[in-house]
């Protein structure tokens, strides 16, 4: 903004010295042109008045040193001639030719005729030089006329005009100089209120609420500090609104859990004194109040989640895949499914402490919820292979996990709102608030990464997890920084199963 703004003051001056400096060369150029013209008209004139009263008195030698004189002293060349255009006078010998030559001259044959108006032109001389010449004519009586020629080389006008146009532009240099410092300093002042405005927009973007614009309240134009203020207002107003909404939801999930418990265990001691037909509304009560249990932990654990404080690290998703996979085996098993680790390994990854553990158990919850028995979920870790025209460091920007189930799967508005607070799919029947896949969005975007569904290639759903590439050693990519977005993850509609590593079950689809 500093260099647009410099840009735009010195392109205005400079016009307004042009449009001031170079009128002013012209007419003095022009003011130059006639003061020599008017100099040698003189000349021309005085001599002539000279040379009538020299030739009527045969004095000519006095006539020869006038214009010898003369013609030192203005430092050009001078002719008189009679009234039948012989040469009578010269300050430098004239051979007959030349003399002819300059008899025959528009301005002499001018003179010669007794015309009133002196004849001024610019014509080569000599050597080629251009010179200024004037003729006047000399009377002699009524209709005789002799003629008087001076020329003034225009190498001293030349010069004169020259070096005035190079003082106009030193003097436009030296206005330009002083024009660009204060306008420097005037676009300094009004940019840096701007700039700063713009960092702290961008980290408020990024979620850091106690950002606040301090320099552009006090410097700048009024209009800047006025949006300065407005938008500190702003920001404040937005974090006093986010923490106590924060606030607010930790607190009640937190107060909540108490009589959850107490209400799971006041059903839990009236189970053997409930008659055997209201067993089922009894169960019903227990299993939502399950659900809520789980409902008011999902948002505690959402409430917790600040994404502005979070410490992404390096975390090995083949070690914590095995875990997953060992731990939710027996879960799987005991619906008659099986949950299998595919053989790809991924190395490591960036992310919060402890979310890719939460996210696998909220994914791989899912998938068991809408597994039927028999059914195969697929817990698999992928490093995508680069383009065959890419980069090598593209292979090192992010490590995906992709849990696949063999489920009724979703549409595709379905999986669009999947991810919304509260949300269920249509037909849902067992226990669910609704809340773990945000929670799991939630803590993919805390480590810089996302998660996608996908449709899998045997109708279920592919939950792909996107999260950033710990860098080989010796190679490219930097650590991400909080708030980055990944760019532009390619997507696979369907999704091969590989080849799996853990043991056949007797009741496995084949």
């Amino acid at each position: 903004m500093t260099r647009r703004l410099l840009l735009g003051y010195l392109t205005v001056a400079l016009l307004v010295l042009l449009c001031l400096e170079v009128p002013l060369g012209i007419v003095y150029g022009r003011a130059e042109q006639q003061r020599a013209t008017r100099a040698a008209e003189d000349e021309a004139e005085s001599l002539a008045a000279y040379a009538a009263v020299s030739l009527e008195g045969g004095r000519t030698g006095a006539l020869a040193d006038r214009v010898e004189h003369c013609a030192e002293r203005i430092g050009g060349e001078v002719a008189v001639f009679d009234a039948s255009g012989r040469p009578a006078a010269s300050s430098r010998p004239l051979t007959p030719a030349q003399a002819r030559d300059l008899a025959g001259s528009r301005e002499v044959r001018s003179a010669l005729r007794g015309r009133a108006a002196i004849d001024v032109r610019t014509a080569a001389v000599g050597g080629g030089a251009r010179v200024l010449a004037a003729a006047a004519p000399v009377p002699f009586g009524s209709s005789r006329y002799g003629a008087v020629r001076v020329t003034l080389p225009t190498d001293a006008v030349h010069q004169r005009v020259h070096g005035v146009w190079l003082t106009l532009a030193a003097a436009g240099l030296v206005a330009l100089t002083a024009v660009a410092g204060v306008a420097y300093w005037l676009a300094r002042w009004t940019s840096r209120p701007v700039l700063e405005l713009e960092r702290a927009t961008a980290r408020l973007a990024e979620g850091d609420l106690s950002v606040r614009a301090t320099l552009a309240t006090s410097t700048g134009p009024p209009e800047v500090r006025r949006l300065a203020v407005t938008f500190n207002e702003t920001a404040a107003r937005l974090e006093h609104l986010l923490a106590s909404q924060r606030a607010f939801a930790g607190e009640a999930s937190h107060q909540l859990k108490t009589p959850l418990a107490a209400l799971r265990l006041r059903l839990d001691n009236l189970e053997p004194d409930v008659a055997v037909h209201a067993r089922g509304g009894l169960a019903a009560a227990m299993t939502e109040t399950d659900r809520l249990a789980r409902m008011v932990e999902g948002l505690l654990a959402m409430a917790r989640l600040d994404e502005k404080a979070v410490t992404r690290v390096p975390v090995d998703l083949d070690r914590i895949a095995a875990e997953r996979v060992q731990t939710w085996s027996p879960v799987y098993e005991a619906r008659g499914c099986r949950l299998a680790l595919g053989v790809e390994q991924s190395g490591q990854a960036f992310a919060v402490p402890g979310a890719v553990e939460q996210i696998l158990d909220n994914l791989l919850s899912n998938a068991l919820r809408v597994s039927g028995p028999g059914s195969v979920v697929l817990l698999d870790r992928r490093r995508p292979q680069p383009p065959r025209r890419g980069h090598r460091e593209h292979r090192s920007s992010y490590v995906e996990l992709h849990v696949i189930d063999e489920g009724p799967g979703m549409t595709a508005e379905q999986r669009e709102r999947a991810f919304d607070r509260f949300w269920r799919a249509p037909g849902s029947t067992e226990g669910g608030s609704g809340l773990g896949l945000a929670l799991v969005q939630r803590l993919a975007a805390a480590g810089g990464g996302h998660v996608v569904l996908e449709t899998a290639a045997r109708g279920g759903i592919d939950a792909v997890v996107r999260l950033p590439a710990v860098p080989s050693p010796g190679g490219p990519g930097p650590v991400p920084g909080r708030g980055d977005a990944l760019r532009q993850w390619p997507t696979r509609r369907t999704v091969p199963l590989p080849r799996l590593r853990s043991r056949p079950h007797s009741g496995a689809r084949p």
